[in-house]
């Protein structure tokens, strides 16, 4: 990251976010050891107002999620700024031997929005304290249900846009352990993937597993199916806009002699532009459809998520991001991306919206060669990163 014409950042938010750091890795832990999924996050909710309260902000909270949004009018006019935290965990069975590991069977904090609500919350009381300074408005966003239940976009219906005037710019962090701890990184342009998920189900007809000639056995149908779909990404898409189509589970069958009448497979689509979503979803359509028909049997796909858009940075957007952060930790820490990932955000709702991005914090554990990613029931993060990430929301709401 190129170090000239670097916007002016105070270099004592870095200061203040270490000051603040306990609080917010107190905060955490907190968050971690009783996750809650989707959209009811009560115990979550609680914790966030809390962790808000005193600080002079104007809060509110969700009818159709238990979100929170709060307000922070600063000491002079200026743009509004929309920075924003997630809070579900995963249905995960947490294997990460911590002390404060989850206490909710077969729920975790996997994907890092517990450090997310922490850093926000943290942000918040740094800003609260510069008030004067802070130009305009910064909205705190602490969103529910990123993990596919679309929590961004309930908050966008619900005014979340216009309840504090007209938004400007928006700005959110996602945590990665396989980053170097403290480093940001991000790119202009796409940044993650769509996703969208279908199940296919392969209809033949029953019979003896000694006799297949009198069935039509869908099994074989299903796996011929998986490896057409994968000739179908590389052959029909372009190689500069690519798609990843894996399907994830094949359910048939109850025993050793019997050919089953159905087969069901159940997978995921993601790409990195609109188009080759489209093209995409189209394909695997038709391989089913015809696959199956090539071998007399017959197939009904049906999507089971029509999930989330490209996750697409505004080019200014992203590139005041990367100033910012290297203004504020040294270009040497601050990571432009060659390509983007292909995961996928329900923060991609907004910014189709608002002109903003995200950046990707570095939060690797110190010492450890292969760390285990985000959605891994083994991920875990160096928390003193997060003090990186709270100094960043401060920053991109007052530089």
């Amino acid at each position: 990251m190129a170090d000239t014409a670097l916007p002016q950042v105070d270099s004592a938010l870095l200061e203040e976010a270490d000051a603040g750091l306990a609080e917010a890795v107190a905060l955490r832990r907190r968050l971690h050891a009783h996750p809650e999924l989707g959209l009811a996050l009560p115990r979550t909710q609680q914790a966030v107002l809390e962790a808000l309260d005193g600080l002079g902000l104007d809060l509110s909270v969700g009818e159709a999620t238990t979100s929170v949004t709060a307000v922070l009018d600063g000491g002079r006019p200026g743009p509004t700024t929309l920075l924003r935290g997630d809070m579900d965990a995963l249905p995960l069975l947490e294997d990460t031997g911590l002390p404060f590991a989850s206490e909710v069977d077969g729920v975790m904090h996997a994907c890092g929005h517990d450090a997310h609500v922490a850093m926000l919350a943290g942000a918040a009381r740094i800003l609260a304290a510069r008030r004067a300074q802070v130009a305009g408005r910064v909205v705190f966003m602490f969103q529910p249900g990123e993990e596919g239940f679309a929590g961004a976009r309930l908050m966008l219906d619900e005014g979340l846009l216009e309840s504090a005037g007209p938004v400007d710019r928006a700005f959110a962090i996602h945590v990665t352990p396989i980053f170097p701890s403290g480093t940001v990184a991000t790119r202009t342009g796409t940044l993650m993937a769509s996703a969208d998920a279908f199940r296919a189900t392969v209809t033949g007809r029953g019979g003896h597993a000694s006799m297949p000639h009198d069935a039509i056995d869908p099994v074989p149908v299903a796996c011929e199916i998986v490896t057409a779909l994968q000739s179908m990404t590389t052959r029909r898409l372009p190689a500069f806009d690519p798609a990843v189509v894996t399907v994830a589970s094949i359910r048939a069958g109850t025993t050793n002699n019997v050919i089953p009448e159905h087969a069901v497979l159940e997978g995921t689509v993601r790409a990195i532009s609109e188009s080759s979503r489209a093209l995409a979803l189209d394909g695997v359509r038709r391989v089913v459809e015809h696959v199956a028909a090539a071998h007399l049997c017959s197939a009904e796909i049906t999507p089971i998520l029509v999930g989330y858009p490209v996750t697409v940075n505004n080019a200014a957007a992203a590139e005041r991001a990367l100033m910012v952060a290297a203004a504020l930790l040294g270009p040497e820490r601050t990571l432009r991306m060659p390509t983007p990932v292909m995961g996928a955000e329900d923060w991609s709702f907004v910014l189709q919206r608002v002109p903003g991005s995200m950046a990707f914090l570095g939060a690797a554990p110190i010492g450890v060669e292969r760390p285990a990613p985000n959605h891994s029931n083994r991920m875990v993060i160096d928390e003193p990163a997060m003090a990186t990430g709270m100094a960043l929301y401060a920053a991109m709401a007052l530089a």
